[in-house]
């Protein structure tokens, strides 16, 4: 109980600092632009960690990404969409865009393609079903480039922001754009505050139960009378869905979508973060992103382009050889060692 209650004052002054840090300290627009790409990947990676606490795994999860992206860009694009409403800001007219509702669209989107590839591979074990999402990636990837004239080739497509700074008195392009970044902040904030509460509710739930017990031996659940195909589906369907969320976010921030969203890099980045951070845990993702990007960006600040590369490969290294349960072990370590030398 005492534990539980230091995990809830400690997720409430998180909570507390993200809102407060653009208020508090003066951020340019290249920090907050970090703090924004950092909040889309605690969303990308908490979904992707969902999925493996439902005993699979995904080497092309990048493929669901750009799909949430790609679906939410075209939808706006074709119904021509424009404003939905219009705020003051401090005696500024700010602009919420329609593309806020079109984000869901692409969650919806990723959603159905994860069903369908839960149900051509949802009895293959772990590591194969890891293969196949990440051929699924490439092939999603070529048949993005062959639809150019839908989906823009090579060039991409350019996308609404989620916000647009609509007051004529503001003339200097700098402060517009400051003053969007710090709104699509809070915007993408609040998206990636409420994914951790419906992905913590739903492993307390009786889901999360059947997702553990699945995991633990898939066997043993079926015995034990649990859908295991049912509730894989409905890891895989989440999962997606979330991960759509995020890259319709992300995209509607920057503002231009190509073909590279669904990189390898961009596959690879959850899984460097909920290993790092700590698999099965509803911390370990945010722990992981926010560690291991302040690491990656504090290494291209000093110039290190590539070298970034290596060094977090051998953070992840020594992290699996001396963290196995990832960095949100830590504190259990340094108390069980206290508790030692006591």
């Amino acid at each position: 109980m005492k534990m539980s209650l230091i995990r809830s004052v400690l997720a409430f002054l998180v909570v507390v600092a993200a809102f407060s840090l653009p208020l508090v300290l003066r951020i340019n627009s290249a920090m907050l632009e970090i703090l924004i790409i950092m909040c889309v990947f605690i969303m990308y990676s908490s979904a992707w960690n969902l999925l493996t606490y439902s005993g699979q795994g995904s080497l092309g999860h990048a493929a669901f990404l750009g799909l949430g992206a790609y679906s939410s860009v075209l939808t706006a694009k074709f119904l021509n969409l424009s404003g939905l409403w219009a705020i003051n800001v401090g005696g500024s007219l700010v602009l919420i865009q329609s593309t806020i509702l079109t984000v869901f669209v692409g969650g919806l989107f990723a959603a159905v393609v994860g069903v369908f590839i839960g149900l051509t591979c949802v009895r293959l074990r772990e590591w194969f079903l890891a293969m196949v999402t990440f051929g699924f990636a490439v092939i999603i990837h070529t048949v993005t480039l062959e639809l150019k004239e839908i989906t823009g080739g090579h060039d991409g497509l350019p996308t609404k922001h989620l916000v647009s700074i609509t007051d004529s008195q503001i003339t200097d392009p700098f402060v517009k754009t400051l003053m969007r970044y710090q709104i699509e902040y809070y915007v993408i904030l609040v998206f990636a505050l409420f994914v951790i509460y419906v992905i913590d509710r739903v492993l307390k739930s009786k889901v999360g139960l059947a997702f553990e017990a699945i995991r633990e031996n898939e066997l043993e659940a079926k015995v034990m009378g649990i859908n295991t195909v049912k509730y894989k589906l409905i890891g895989f369907a989440l999962s997606a869905f979330f991960t759509g969320v995020a890259g319709a976010l992300m995209i509607h921030h920057t503002g231009y979508l190509t073909p590279e969203i669904y990189s390898v890099e961009n596959s690879f980045r959850p899984i460097i973060y909920c290993i790092s951070g700590g698999l099965f845990t509803v911390e370990g993702p945010i722990i992981g992103t926010f560690i291991i990007t302040v690491i990656w960006d504090g290494l291209k600040s000093f110039g290190l382009v590539y070298e970034h590369l290596v060094i977090i490969g051998l953070i992840l290294i020594l992290t699996i050889i001396f963290l196995p349960r990832g960095f949100v072990s830590i504190p259990g370590k340094i108390r069980s060692r206290f508790r030692s030398g006591s």
